[in-house]
């Protein structure tokens, strides 16, 4: 599959389809389809405007960053649209059919609510376009509008952070009627939430009465790529100058989990920005999650989900780049996970029962130091269990940080003698 041909999105489509079919399935069995939705996003990377992990695609290691983001997106605003869908999918032809109508959905969306994208249905010589080929142009010129990875990994990871709030509103535009109110309610709604992001990476930056110059150099590549007008340009740098407070931010997340746990998390990254979390930050974060109507919980899935994305890039991110802030940010997202793991024992002590392979390798553990191939197909095993569990299953996990022995410190104290134990038994 070329992503710089016409007729990829039909192709990747084809590839997906029985991933697709899932998707509205599965939503009907969480409590809300916005969390349904954080689950597909979160580990992705789309979220943070980064493609965090291997799209599982034959070709996939052909694309660069920008092939990955526009697979990505495509199969973001597609999953939306699936997730809040009103009838379950039964059929082949029921999901063709809803596909169909959400890729003629995408342009719609994007020539009514970002008219710099707006794309002809027609061809120069007058033949009418396919859906499928409006779409696919529209996603691609989204696509162009992001940053490009250079030198500077954070620049381009919050310059293309906005794409979360393409299929955020997308998600809220779709079961809307189709008239110039509407459009002219989203487009307003657009331009309110990337100056609402704005003021939360103003309020994170504040949060210990320091304004870091990585911090300034964040929100300069914010502001320019959000796209806000003059009035707002100058808006957001004097709250940036100045500060703002809790009272006074007036974010619009009535009523969105998605929306607020977005929030959160680019609050964390700006915080991330300058090297390390201080006290009077992580306060500021308990205070923030007050404010979102969030419990210590959320923070703290949030806080594990940030940390392993740090964990996991940290030779990109060349402002975290000190041997004690990693010493320190690996031991937080160690102790984290255990407590995960410790509250859940139980849970994890059946998933690796219940998994034959996993249990004759620990077997065979027990009498002979397992070769490098074992090692490797105990850490996947345990990796996969670790997904099942509810808390940790909506987040990405840093793959390559966890290491055998790593997962070995995560799970509880003694846990493969009661595993073993109990298969004496």
């Amino acid at each position: 599959m070329e992503l710089n041909k016409k007729g990829w999105l039909n192709e990747y489509l084809a590839f997906r389809w029985e991933s697709l079919i899932r998707i509205p399935r599965e939503s009907k069995m969480t409590a809300h389809p916005e969390h349904s939705l954080y689950r597909i996003l979160q580990p992705t990377g789309l979220m943070y405007g980064h493609a965090i992990h291997m799209i599982a695609h034959p070709d996939a290691t052909k694309w660069n960053e920008r092939d990955r983001m526009k697979v990505l997106l495509a199969e973001s605003l597609i999953s939306s649209s699936l997730l809040y869908s009103e009838k379950i999918v039964l059929t082949p032809e029921e999901l063709s059919a809803m596909v169909k109508k959400t890729i003629e959905n995408i342009g719609n969306y994007y020539n009514n609510i970002f008219p710099e994208l707006a794309t002809s249905s027609k061809t120069l010589f007058g033949r009418q376009k396919t859906t499928v080929e409006v779409a696919e142009r529209i996603l691609e010129k989204r696509i162009e509008e992001t940053a490009t990875y250079k030198k500077n990994f954070w620049s381009y990871f919050f310059h293309n952070s906005l794409l979360f709030l393409d299929v955020y509103i997308f998600s809220q535009w779709i079961h809307t009627q189709a008239d110039r109110l509407v459009w002219e309610f989203f487009k307003y709604e657009r331009e309110e939430l990337r100056f609402s992001v704005v003021k939360v990476i103003a309020l994170a930056a504040h949060a210990n009465s320091s304004i870091a110059p990585e911090e300034r150099k964040l929100m300069e590549y914010f502001v320019q790529s959000a796209g806000l007008n003059s009035d707002r340009r100058k808006e957001a740098n004097r709250i940036f100058d100045k500060g703002v407070s809790l009272q006074e931010i007036n974010l619009p997340t009535k009523n969105s989990w998605i929306l607020k746990k977005y929030f959160l998390e680019m609050a964390i990254l700006t915080l991330w920005a300058d090297k390390k979390l201080e006290e009077q930050e992580q306060q500021f974060l308990l205070s923030f999650c007050q404010y979102l109507d969030f419990h210590a919980d959320d923070l703290e899935n949030s806080m594990i989900a940030m940390e392993g994305f740090v964990l996991e890039h940290w030779n990109e991110l060349e402002l975290l780049q000190n041997k004690q802030d990693y010493q320190q940010v690996s031991e937080d997202f160690i102790s984290r996970l255990s407590r995960i793991t410790s509250n859940n024992q139980n849970r994890l002590l059946r998933e690796v029962q219940q998994n034959a392979t996993l249990m004759e390798l620990l077997r065979q553990a027990k009498n002979n130091e397992p070769d490098g191939e074992a090692k490797e197909q105990m850490r996947g095993a345990l990796l996969t269990i670790l997904q099942k569990v509810p808390a940790i299953s909506i987040i990405s996990l840093p793959q390559h940080f966890l290491s055998l022995p790593v997962l070995m410190r995560i799970l509880p104290p003694d846990f493969f003698t009661q595993v073993l134990a109990s298969d004496v038994k």
